[in-house]
């Protein structure tokens, strides 16, 4: 499984496909969600904006990105 970090608390779930180059731009982030081609935690989320956190997984394409919160410490 993949992972991908997010330095907030929160992120909406087209802007982590963007983030974690599973989508070329927002407006594919935003397509595949509405066509539901995303699962989040085993489930399909057609919801662009869901609220997405550290612990959470999404799927795309049979490939699964485990959320993490980004390690701030310097």
């Amino acid at each position: 499984m993949n992972t991908v970090a997010i330095h907030t608390a929160t992120i909406e779930l087209y802007k982590l496909l963007k983030l974690a180059g599973l989508s070329a731009s927002g407006g594919d982030a935003k397509m595949a969600v509405a066509a539901g081609q995303v699962k989040v935690n085993g489930e399909t989320e057609t919801r662009k904006r869901k609220q997405i956190s550290p612990g959470d997984v999404v799927e795309v394409d049979g490939q699964s990105w485990q959320v993490v919160a980004e390690d701030r410490a310097f």
